[in-house]
C-alpha cells in the first residue's frame, strides 16, 4: 500500500498533467486554424450590396420642428430730429407712450437770408438778419414704454443722436436652425405652431421670418433684453411674434413647428437613395440586367425620411436604397492590384 501511495499515484498524477499540457499545446497551435479561411475558388465569400427599393407613391409633409426660446423684443432707439439744444422733456422715463407722441423738444436756430437793398448812391447792399429760433419735437417711433431718456435740458445734440429708447413690451420666439433645416425652409410660411413647456395650449405665432441671429450692438440700454440665438449661438434663426393675450415670459423654452409644405400622391424614394437633398440630386437605378445606372432627378419636398421625386424617375423603377460608396482600396504596385 505504501508503494501505491508513494510511486503509483504520483506517476498517474504526472501522466494526467502531461496529457493536459499536450492538449493545451495542440489547441494553442492548431485551434486558430480550425476555421477554413481558404480564399480559393471554392471558398465562401461575403458580398455587401445595397438593396433595391421601388419608386412608389406617397405623401410628404415637410414639417420642421425646432426648439427655441421666448425673448423680449428689442427696444426701439429714440433719435434726435434736429441739431440744437434740448429745451424741454415732455415725458418721464418709465412712462407708457403711443406711436407719434411728442417726447421732448429741441431748440434750434434757423439762419435767414440777408435783406438785399441799395444805398443812397444806388449800390447794392446786403443786410444780415438774426436767426429765427424754432422748436422741433422728437416723436415716439413706436408704442411701448419709454425705458430710458438719456439727455438733459440744455444739452446740445446733433441730428441722429440717440437720446433714449422705447421698449415695445412684446415677445417673440427665436429658434436656431441647422443647415438641414434651412434647406427645408427655402419657402417658409408666415406662421408657426408654438408649444411652451408648462405653458398655455399650443398657439400660432405670426410674422415668421428667417435671418441672422441678432447681436447686441450696444445701442440698447442694459435693462432691455436683446434677442439672441438660444444658448448664445450664432447662425440663422427662425423668429415669430407671440400674439397679444398669450401668457408666456422671456427665457421660457418652447417648440416651434413650421409647416413648410405638403405633397400628396407623389413619387417618393428614401433620402438615403439620393445624392443631394435640395432641388437636384442623383440616384442609381437598377436595370433589368442588374446593372446600375446613375440618373439625375429633380427633387421636391422632404420629411427627413422620404423625398419627393418630381422628374427623372417613373413609378416602379428600382433604385439602390443607399448611395454607392467610392472604392477606397489602395493599389499595390508590387502585387498589381488593390489591397485593403
Amino acid at each position: 500500500m505504501s508503494v501505491i501511495r508513494t510511486i503509483v499515484f504520483p506517476a498517474l498524477r504526472l501522466l494526467v498533467w502531461a496529457v493536459i499540457a499536450v492538449a493545451l499545446v495542440v489547441l494553442a497551435f492548431r485551434g486558430g486554424n480550425s476555421v477554413d479561411t481558404a480564399t480559393g475558388p471554392g471558398a465562401p465569400t461575403l458580398e455587401l450590396t445595397s438593396p433595391a427599393v421601388p419608386v412608389a407613391r406617397g405623401t410628404v409633409a415637410n414639417t420642421v420642428s425646432v426648439t427655441g426660446t421666448v425673448v423680449a423684443d428689442a427696444a426701439v432707439p429714440l433719435k434726435a430730429t434736429a441739431a440744437g439744444t434740448v429745451r424741454r422733456l415732455l415725458v418721464a422715463a418709465g412712462s407708457p407712450v403711443t406711436a407719434g407722441q411728442a417726447l421732448l423738444e429741441i431748440r434750434y436756430e434757423e439762419e435767414l437770408d440777408p435783406i438785399a437793398g441799395t444805398d443812397a448812391e444806388g449800390n447794392p447792399t446786403s443786410t444780415p438778419r438774426p436767426p429765427r429760433v424754432r422748436t422741433a419735437t422728437v416723436p415716439a417711433p413706436a408704442a411701448g414704454t419709454l425705458s430710458s431718456l438719456d439727455v438733459l435740458v440744455d444739452q446740445v445734440v446733433a441730428v441722429g443722436d440717440k437720446v433714449g429708447a422705447i421698449s415695445p413690451g412684446t415677445l417673440s420666439l427665436s429658434a436656431t436652425l441647422t443647415q438641414a433645416d434651412q434647406f427645408r425652409l427655402l419657402a417658409p410660411p408666415g406662421t408657426a405652431e408654438v408649444e411652451v413647456q408648462g405653458g398655455p395650449a399650443p398657439f400660432t405665432c405670426t410674422g415668421l421670418v428667417l435671418g441672422a441671429a441678432a447681436a447686441d450692438s450696444g445701442s440698447t440700454p442694459d435693462d432691455v433684453a436683446v434677442p439672441q440665438a438660444p444658448n448664445g449661438g450664432a447662425g440663422t434663426t427662425a423668429r415669430c411674434q407671440v400674439p397679444a393675450g398669450v401668457t408666456v415670459f422671456s427665457g421660457m423654452a418652447a417648440t416651434m413647428r413650421i409647416e413648410a409644405g405638403l405633397a400628396e400622391n407623389v413619387l417618393v424614394v428614401p433620402v438615403t437613395a439620393v445624392q443631394g437633398s435640395v432641388q437636384k440630386g442623383n440616384v442609381w437605378v437598377l436595370g433589368a440586367d442588374g446593372a446600375q445606372e446613375e440618373r439625375a432627378v429633380t427633387l421636391g419636398l422632404t420629411d427627413g425620411e422620404l423625398v419627393e421625386i418630381r422628374e427623372g424617375l417613373s413609378e416602379g423603377d428600382q433604385v439602390m436604397q443607399f448611395v454607392p460608396v467610392p472604392d477606397d482600396t489602395v493599389e499595390d504596385p508590387m502585387m498589381g492590384g488593390p489591397y485593403g
